[in-house]
């Protein structure tokens, strides 16, 4: 039930169950469904649906304007977060820039204080992203990837599935399937922990090390690696990553440098 110091907007739609703390504002036709939990002060704008059994923490702001000068406060668009995603303090989740477009959310995220995503960010769903992390507009990030405190990421980047990111990298080139990030645009290896922890058997393990090697430290191109590597028949996770090398993004892909970081 609402708090009573809560402000409310007609349209909104709240279950019964739902719990709404003190002095929330949901100012628009939210949708907040069964057992979620709106924590003080935090503020719901616009058009965001919440799914069952979500929590958004003290002073979180979900469905506020994109930052984008370009952008018409008039358009209707706006934040859907799925189920069981718990949302700590002060995260900032912007809507979605164009008319009827999201910013998207899977089940099961963990998005820890004070993170921040832009404009038209999909997330899958198990993801974890720590404090302090910056999703600019356009990232699109799969499944069971974490990302570390304080790191940043350009617009339209992609991350992929089962990544371990280290705190205060920074990003401008798209991160692979089950790939080791950190510092400047640099990958570093497979993230063999999180493949044991997520039941990746030792086949599958040793497969994508194989082809992992053929594509980043064979000293071919990448073009070239994934010419090669077109000539295997690999197991649906190995294939998975390749195909995510082969259709590349705006950005391009990060790269195993063993010097310097990109300037």
């Amino acid at each position: 039930m609402p708090h009573p110091t809560a402000i409310i907007h007609p349209e909104a739609q709240i279950d019964p169950s739902a719990e709404i703390g003190p002095y929330v504002i949901i100012d628009g036709p939210a949708i907040i469904s069964e057992r979620c939990r709106i924590e003080a002060h935090a503020q719901i704008i616009g058009r965001v649906h919440l799914a069952p059994d979500c929590v958004i923490g003290r002073a979180a702001i979900i469905g506020a304007a994109p930052q984008d000068l370009g952008f018409d406060p008039a358009t209707i668009s706006g934040v859907e977060i799925g189920p069981r995603t718990v949302v700590r303090e002060h995260v900032t989740i912007h809507r979605g820039s164009k008319p009827d477009s999201l910013t998207r959310l899977g089940s099961d995220n963990f998005l820890m204080v004070g993170c921040h995503l832009g404009h038209d960010v999909t997330l899958g769903s198990h993801n974890i992203i720590a404090n302090a992390a910056l999703l600019a507009g356009h990232v699109h990030v799969g499944d069971r990837t974490f990302i570390g405190g304080g790191a940043v990421f350009h617009q339209f980047l992609r991350i992929g599935d089962s990544c371990v990111i280290q705190g205060n990298g920074s990003f401008s080139k798209d991160i692979p399937h089950y790939c080791c990030a950190q510092r400047i645009n640099r990958i570093t290896g497979l993230n063999i922990i999180g493949l044991r922890r997520q039941s990746f058997t030792s086949q599958d393990r040793a497969e994508l090390k194989s082809l992992f090697d053929l594509l980043f430290r064979s000293g071919r191109n990448l073009s070239q690696a994934i010419e090669s590597a077109a000539n295997t028949a690999w197991s649906p996770r190995a294939a998975h990553l390749l195909d995510f090398v082969t259709t590349p993004g705006r950005k391009g892909i990060c790269a195993v440098r063993p010097g310097k970081d990109e300037e």
